[in-house]
């Protein structure tokens, strides 16, 4: 007898919680070796190759050379505590990118304590009952126990690419080798390509035939993105300038001043104020923690530049069912040839004339079932079946005939204990049981105007059909068998209350909504009237757009938002036409045959409840609830990111002005220099948190979802940007000059008028913090939003600044003089009037009076 028969898969009751502990207690979890994390000496090693460390330990050489052995000390102890900011940062992405490599490890569906549980497949242990279906990755090594036409792609173990089918033996006890037909086996790593099993797993982590060659399969290398591209090419820049003028200050100050040293000193100080080493940081931090932000609301990144296309996203397509429904089907409507019956919620009963009809729904499903139409099915008979002759718990199963791409129907035959012959039971799509049935015209046009009343109410259509068998060898496909059709059921699944909102917030943010359904175009036209769909009466079916050539979809495709009976493979020619008109797509899907429209499109969705491990790795986002209003609180997060990242980079841009003007300036007028490398360093170390952590953490601005999408292309800095960052930095730098100025003329010593140029650049920066921290709210109005980040930045640096001016060993290294009530009196008016400029050169660029292209 095949074994896959004898089994009986009902009766499973897995693992107790207790052996789980057990077991993992003693073979650990399900995992291979992880890469060696970097510590505190490997990021310590990268930060002594940055330039600015370079620049920071030359500067401190050369102050031992003159023989100023506390400001060496000093720039060379500011050299820790660059590092201690940068292991903070560093760890904070390391802590967000290792969250996501944990919540994107494949998932494994186990039978523990006789309940079906969903869990990570690094939890597997040896034992553990393990159900597969198609789309699944295997997490582990094991024996099939029950399989039905259950094959395997275990090419990354053998190299051979063609699937193997698997044989259930539920009497074997000890691991075989990957590769053969017929083999019992299933290993790590490989995926089923078709049809589903029940497994024992035997090996975990390192002891499966994955491990022991130690393949990583899973990974979330850091990729390069547009932005990193970008931000990389403005360093490079930005230091290329600054070695040329840093050559410049070093060759006119030796020649006009005759001080070779001093003047080194001012040129590597001038290399500090231009280099804008804080791009890349930021620009990882953000893309990190925007990532590990996403995961807390259900969408899980597993590419890195997903994130920052999201904010241009102009078209979702959305699968229907559990994405903008619940997925919790009911039955709700019964049709036979002689009645329509209503199923009233809470009834116990059925008319006879209905029995038969529920009877076989419930023999064509799984005696548990996972799918929620089966559920749905099985619990209607649990409720009004229960005292009938037409539950048939001691029936045996002898075969099944599974969906398939040729024919959306399945079939179970059934061996009753006192019956000679087979009973046969099937269910599916509407026409795949009238195709069965072999029904002849006159029934087909009955059966049609059927199903659109059904589908007309935004129901889901299920055909049933049964017969017998009574020769002793089955044959090969289900078309070979005698059915009779029986009658539909109708079934509903409503609206998530949350979509209609979610819908409109989209339509307002100039996103367009496609739905995708293998439903009939009733049902589909009902579900988007509910969640406000445009123009829910034009509907494109599948067979017309297998109809269509490309032209005339990329036309077509402008106008209308619902696709219904598409199967998975036409959902790469739509992400095709969409792009071919220019949008930028946003796919969701969760079959194997979604994976590679997931793949085309700009942004692949996969879900994370019911999709397969093929669409998950296909895709750049994984929804954790398989919700729709997920993909649309992801674009939000998405603008966001790519708002607030334009800040900081707008920041950085303009608070290096003053500091380079400052810089250059003193040596071309012949002025005593005003900045020093120990102010500059001091600068950088306000200036890393400030555009890292202030703006990465401010809130969304209001209209973030009421304009459209940025384009795809549209750069970090565009001519606005850069303009509006000049000209804030240039009134810093201006203040600054001015406070100089106000206290030279009053015959103040150089040391003192370096006091107030100092404290007024750092008020000016403060202002454009406080300034800066909105583009379309005003300063009054950014201080109700909270920001914790914000306060801590400002009074850290307000306090090191105060501990430098008051305590004489710090102020003697910063070359400072003494304090008067006046110098603070010019610097607040100083940081008030930044604030007060920033704003009136914020409300000019957002104003609509400048428009420059970008």
């Amino acid at each position: 007898m095949n074994p896959s028969t004898s089994f009986d898969p009902s009766n499973i009751q897995g693992l107790s919680s207790p052996q789980v502990l057990e077991a993992r207690a003693t073979w650990g979890l399900n995992e291979l070796p992880a890469g060696k994390k970097r510590g505190i000496l490997d990021i310590a090693a990268e930060v002594v190759r940055e330039p600015m460390f370079l620049l920071l330990l030359f500067c401190g050489l050369l102050y031992l050379v003159l023989g100023d052995h506390e400001e060496a000390l000093m720039l060379l102890g500011f050299v820790f505590v660059i590092m201690g900011i940068t292991f903070y940062q560093e760890q904070r992405t390391e802590n967000a990118l290792e969250a996501l490599r944990n919540l994107s490890s494949p998932r494994a569906l186990v039978i523990r304590d006789g309940i079906q549980q969903r869990i990570a497949g690094r939890d597997v242990v040896p034992g553990d009952i393990v159900l597969l279906a198609e789309g699944d990755r295997v997490p582990a090594d094991g024996i099939v126990l029950h399989g039905v036409n259950l094959t395997t792609d275990e090419s990354l173990l053998t190299g051979e690419s063609v699937p193997v089918r698997k044989k259930a033996d539920p009497a074997m006890a000890e691991m075989g080798q990957p590769g053969g037909d017929g083999t019992p086996f299933v290993f790590s790593g490989s995926m089923v390509v078709k049809g589903q099993g029940i497994v024992r797993m035997v090996h975990t982590g390192v002891r499966t035939s994955m491990g022991k060659i130690g393949k990583a399969l899973e990974s979330l290398a850091p990729e390069q993105t547009r932005l990193q591209r970008e931000t990389g090419r403005i360093v490079r820049n930005f230091g290329i300038v600054g070695a040329v003028s840093c050559l410049i200050v070093v060759v006119v100050y030796g020649l006009t001043r005759h001080d070779w040293i001093q003047g080194f000193l001012a040129g590597l100080t001038l290399a500090m104020a231009t280099l804008p080493e804080e791009f890349p940081v930021v620009l990882t931090i953000f893309l990190a923690l925007g990532a590990w932000r996403m995961s807390h609301r259900n969408v899980l990144t597993r590419r890195v530049p997903a994130v920052e296309i999201l904010g241009s996203a102009t078209v979702l397509c959305t699968d229907k069912t559990g994405t903008l429904t619940q997925n919790r089907m009911t039955v709700t409507h019964l049709s036979t040839d002689s009645l329509v019956h209503v199923v009233e919620q809470g009834v116990a009963s059925l008319p006879e004339e209905v029995h038969e009809l529920v009877e076989f729904a419930i023999l064509a499903s799984p005696v548990d079932p996972f799918d929620p139409m089966e559920k749905a099915m099985c619990d209607l008979g649990k409720v009004t079946l229960d005292k009938t002759e037409h539950l048939h718990r001691d029936w045996t199963l002898v075969r099944e005939y599974p969906l398939s791409e040729e024919l959306l129907a399945m079939s179970r035959v059934w061996r009753s204990p006192t019956g000679d012959s087979l009973t046969l039971a099937a269910k599916g799509a509407p026409e795949a049981i009238a195709d069965l049935c072999h029904l002849p015209e006159a029934d087909l046009v009955k059966l049609r105007q059927q199903i659109n009343i059904l589908a007309d109410q935004g129901l889901r259509v299920i055909g049933v059909a049964h017969g017998t068998f009574a020769e002793q060898e089955l044959p090969d496909g289900q078309h070979d068998l005698t059915f009779e059709f029986l009658g539909l059921l109708g079934l509903a699944d409503p609206v998530r209350p949350e979509v209609p909102a979610a819908v409109t917030e989209c339509l307002t943010a100039g996103v367009r909504v496609i739905m995708i359904t293998g439903d009939y175009p009733g049902t589909a036209r009902s579900i988007a009237r509910q969640i406000g769909l445009p123009n829910p009466e034009e509907v494109i079916s599948g067979p017309e757009l297998d109809a269509m050539d490309d032209e005339t979809l990329r036309k077509r495709i402008r106008n209308v938002s619902i696709f219904a009976r598409a199967v998975p493979e036409q959902k790469l020619r739509l992400v095709q036409a969409l792009k071919a008109n220019g949008e930028v797509v946003a796919m969701t899907g969760d079959g194997v045959n979604d994976a590679p429209a997931l793949r085309a499109a700009n942004i692949g969705v996969a879900m994370g409840g019911r999709g397969t491990d093929v669409a998950r790795e296909a895709a750049s986002l994984v929804l954790l609830d398989d919700n729709f209003t997920s993909i649309v609180q992801a674009v939000r997060l998405g603008r966001r990111i790519f708002d607030n990242l334009r800040k900081a980079m707008s920041f950085i841009v303009a608070v290096h002005i003053p500091i380079a003007g400052l810089s250059l300036l003193p040596v071309l007028l012949r002025w005593p220099l005003l900045l020093l490398p120990v102010h500059v360093v001091f600068l950088e170390l306000f200036i890393d948190p400030a555009c890292s952590v202030v703006f990465e953490a401010e809130a969304e601005e209001p209209d973030i979802m009421n304009r459209p999408p940025r384009t795809e292309n549209e750069p970090l800095f565009d001519r606005n940007t850069v303009i509006h960052s000049i000209l804030q930095g240039a009134c810093i730098l201006v203040l600054s000059l001015v406070a100089y100025i106000a206290v030279t003329g009053v015959s103040r010593s150089a040391e003192e008028a370096r006091t107030a140029c100092f404290i007024t650049l750092i008020m000016g920066n403060f202002g454009l913090i406080l300034s800066n921290r909105s583009m379309k709210k005003n300063f009054f109005s950014t201080l109700h939003t909270p920001n914790a980040a914000l306060w801590w930045v400002i009074g850290g640096t307000g306090l090191a600044l105060v501990l430098c001016l008051t305590v004489p060993v710090l102020a003697s290294l910063f070359k400072f003089g003494s304090l008067h009530g006046q110098d603070l009196v010019v610097a607040f008016g100083a940081g008030g009037l930044a604030i007060a400029l920033s704003e009136l050169i914020k409300l000019f660029f957002h104003s609509g009076r400048l428009r420059t292209a970008s």
